[in-house]
C-alpha cells in the first residue's frame, strides 16, 4: 500500500482493493490537494477543509460517521470522538477511522481535539499506522500527539494538520511534534510504501512531503 500526504488532513491511500481518501478540502492559502480521484472518501467533519467530496473524482463512495463499513474488500470502521476538549460543545464531534487495506491498519484521527478515552483507545488495538494531527489550535498539539501515539502504540506515525501554508499559519510546525517525539534530525519522504511484513516494530516517525494528486 501506497501513502501519500496531499495536504492538511487528506492523504490517498491506494492498495490493490482500490483508493481511499481521507477528509479532501478545498484550495486556501495556497494550497491544493490537486485533482484526485478515488473508490472511497472518508469525512471526518463537515468542515470545507475536511469535506470537499465534490472535488474527488471517481465516483467515490462516501463514509461519513461512526460505524462498520466494508465496501470492495476494505473495511472501514468510524469512531465517535470530538473536535475539542468540551465533548463537542465548542467544535461539535469528529470522527476517526480505522481503515484496512492489504493487511495493514491504517488509523486517521481526523480533526480529535481530545485524549481518547480508554472505551475509545480500547477500539483502535493493532494500528499499523497512526495518521494524527500535531498543530493545535482547533486539534490535539504535538505534546498531547506524542501521549495518543503513547496509548495507540502503533508501529508507523505520520503527523498532519500543522502549520505548512498561509492558511495554516496559526498551528504548530511539525518540528514541534519531531522534537516532542524526541526526534533531532529527520528526512521527509515523497511517500509511504508500506506492507504487513514490511513494518517496523515502532513506533517509527515518518514525515511526508504534501503532494499534489
Amino acid at each position: 500500500m501506497d501513502i501519500t500526504w496531499l495536504g492538511i488532513s487528506c492523504f490517498r491511500l491506494r492498495g490493490r482493493d482500490g483508493t481511499v481518501l481521507t477528509d479532501p478540502y478545498a484550495k486556501a492559502g495556497g494550497q491544493s490537494m490537486g485533482h484526485p480521484t478515488a473508490d472511497i472518501v472518508t469525512i471526518s467533519h463537515r468542515h470545507s477543509n475536511h469535506a470537499n467530496v465534490a472535488g474527488v473524482g471517481g465516483a467515490p463512495k462516501v463514509v461519513d460517521g461512526p460505524g462498520e463499513y466494508e465496501i470492495g474488500g476494505i473495511v472501514i470502521t468510524g469512531i465517535s470522538t470530538f473536535h475539542d476538549a468540551e465533548s463537542g460543545r465548542k467544535r461539535g464531534r469528529n470522527t476517526a477511522y480505522l481503515i484496512e487495506l492489504e493487511d495493514v491498519l491504517v488509523c486517521h484521527l481526523g480533526d480529535i481535539g481530545h485524549i481518547p478515552t480508554t472505551e475509545q483507545i480500547e477500539t483502535m488495538t493493532d494500528v499499523d499506522v497512526l495518521l494524527v494531527p500535531v498543530g493545535g489550535e482547533t486539534t490535539i498539539n504535538a505534546a498531547q500527539a506524542v501521549e495518543v501515539v503513547n496509548l495507540i502504540e502503533p508501529r508507523i506515525v505520520v503527523p498532519m494538520h500543522y502549520g505548512a501554508g498561509a492558511d495554516t499559519s496559526k498551528l504548530d510546525p511539525v518540528e514541534r511534534f519531531c522534537r516532542e517525539m524526541g526526534v533531532k534530525e529527520w528526512q521527509s519522504q515523497s511517500k509511504l510504501t508500506v506492507t504487513s511484513t514490511s513494518l517496523p516494530e515502532g513506533p517509527q516517525l515518518v514525515i511526508l512531503d504534501q503532494k499534489r494528486a
